[in-house]
């Protein structure tokens, strides 16, 4: 019989998506070809090895398993393959690889944060958050952009809920494919609903 590692799956996943939004950020640039690799694996990964050092894993996913710079390259090849058929949608197919890159990499920060047996839930939201949005945030101040955790959209916000939404799950003792799957669809659509319908935090300013 055949057992499928979710985990391994949904990783694979996050950094193929989130190495395509960081190849199109790179492209809007205009950046050569070692720029958008740049970006991709910084995209890709940025996310995981903050998460992976603050929790003491070592060493870190892609150092432990090369296939994933084989993925990024993999995913940024193929970006730059298809940027001439796809630049008219360049800006929808990034807006949706990054929500999908967020959606998996939260759960999968939750989920490798739980496994330390010293994290307690608070801290495991963090951690999902932190794998969710470091690497987009990295690939946004490198393309001189605001990152978009720093801007007025729902994007963290949409992160938090889904590691919330895990955790909750786990207690109630639902089983992971479920819960995982449930988590991930959960981040997606409120980040994508929060584009769409262009949702937004009330702003603080201070005014003399």
């Amino acid at each position: 019989m055949v057992t499928v590692d979710w985990l391994t799956l949904s990783d694979s996943f996050g950094v193929l998506v989130f190495a395509i939004s960081g190849a199109l950020a790179a492209g809007r640039r205009s950046m050569d070809i070692f720029g958008v690799l740049v970006i991709g694996f910084v995209t890709a990964l940025g996310g995981g090895t903050l998460r992976d050092l603050l929790l003491g894993i070592h060493p870190v996913s892609w150092i432990k398993n090369p296939v994933y710079l084989l993925l990024v390259t993999i995913a940024v090849i193929l970006t730059l393959l298809g940027g001439r058929i796809s630049h008219r949608f360049d800006e929808r197919i990034m807006i949706v690889s990054d929500a999908f890159g967020l959606a998996v990499f939260t759960v999968i920060g939750v989920q490798i944060a739980l496994q330390q047996s010293f994290v307690s839930p608070p801290v495991a939201i963090m951690m999902g958050v932190i794998t969710g949005v470091a690497g987009g945030a990295i690939r946004d101040v490198i393309c001189n952009d605001i990152p978009l955790v720093l801007k007025r959209e729902i994007y963290a916000t949409a992160s938090a809920a889904g590691g919330i939404a895990y955790c909750l799950l786990d207690y109630l003792g639902t089983p992971t494919l479920i819960n995982t799957l449930s988590s991930i669809a959960l981040v997606l659509t409120i980040r994508l609903i929060a584009v769409k319908a262009q949702w937004a935090l009330p702003s603080f300013s201070i005014t003399r």
